[in-house]
């Protein structure tokens, strides 16, 4: 289950910035490039785990953007991309966000009262991006079925859980000098 996706990461290069280590991975960077066949590997199992029946699929730009897209394409369910600039579209909501590694602003277009929609992202370490869109997205009376992250690292994940989401990550993993250490896989008993 999940193989590619655990042996890409494995094999994942490592890092150091400044005290923090850092992995470089395809879903997560981009780099280097994205093997379609774990790209498919991974919607499908998302296919399978997931509360599907949703009005969107729901992903922040720009690393959840290839799995959500696989996933879209699978399922037939349309796809919407919460941005990292305003188009000053009528209904747009604005969010800040904070990462261990940034701040931003978000901008949420194309959703409303009571949409339902499943958040797939990338990456969850701080919960930091997450957070802030969930709480935007109930505040907007828009339901969160279901919150799938690709790779998770660090509990940030427990932040959603103290909102009432427990999110699906599909592969745990710790980064140390050494290299990635798989930690546990969502399904896996």
């Amino acid at each position: 289950m999940l193989e590619r996706l655990k042996n890409s990461l494995i094999n994942s290069p490592v890092m150091k910035r400044g005290e923090y280590n850092y992995f470089i991975h395809p879903i997560s960077d981009g780099v280097p490039s994205l093997d379609p066949h774990m790209v498919k590997e991974i919607a499908d199992y998302i296919a399978e785990i997931a509360d599907m029946n949703v009005d969107t699929i729901l992903t922040v730009e720009a690393m959840g953007i290839p799995v959500a897209n696989a996933l879209s394409l699978k399922t037939g369910i349309p796809l919407t991309i919460v941005r990292k600039r305003p188009y000053f579209l009528e209904g747009e909501v604005e969010l800040s966000q904070s990462t261990g590694y940034s701040k931003g602003v978000l901008y949420i277009n194309g959703l409303k009262k009571g949409d339902r929609v499943i958040i797939v992202d990338d990456v969850i370490s701080t919960g930091g991006t997450l957070l802030a869109l969930v709480r935007a997205l109930k505040k907007m009376g828009v339901e969160v079925t279901d919150v799938i992250s690709v790779i998770g690292r660090g509990d940030g994940y427990l932040k959603l859980e103290e909102l009432g989401f427990k999110p699906k990550v599909l592969v745990t993993i710790d980064v140390s000098e050494k290299g990635v250490e798989i930690k546990d896989v969502f399904g896996d008993q």
